[in-house]
């Protein structure tokens, strides 16, 4: 799978650069979001712009994964999903499930109230 990766000072912006993310992306997919949560900078904003299909599998593994950053205290924000896309995970009923923005922009803003809010109630 071909994933373009940018990363900032308080996030990685991963990009698939695949339409389709199908059921036997699942286990690289994974991979790649675990090896995130080992890296220094933390955070993850999926951005998901290059995509037009995605298989009920691989939306599950998603939303695990999210789950299990929030679970750690780290952000996990899709972003720049398109129409057709939204449909289909509103369809499997997870899209309300999902952190989700319509833009990168604002996946960064989320991100970093994320992160002052961690960081004002650690001082609490």
């Amino acid at each position: 799978m071909n994933v373009k990766i940018d990363t900032k000072e308080k996030f990685h912006v991963l990009t698939p650069m695949e339409t389709t993310l199908s059921e036997n992306m699942t286990a690289e997919i994974s991979q790649l979001l675990l090896s995130c949560r080992e890296k220094e900078v933390k955070n993850v904003i999926l951005n998901l712009s290059q995509v037009t299909n995605i298989d009920e599998q691989v939306a599950q593994i998603i939303l695990n994964s999210q789950q299990e950053f929030y679970d750690l205290e780290l952000s996990f924000v899709i972003c720049e999903m398109k129409p057709e896309l939204e449909e289909f995970l509103d369809k499997v009923e997870i899209l309300d499930l999902l952190n989700y923005t319509p833009t990168e922009s604002e996946a960064w803003d989320i991100v970093q109230m994320e992160e002052i809010e961690r960081e004002l109630f650690e001082d609490e």
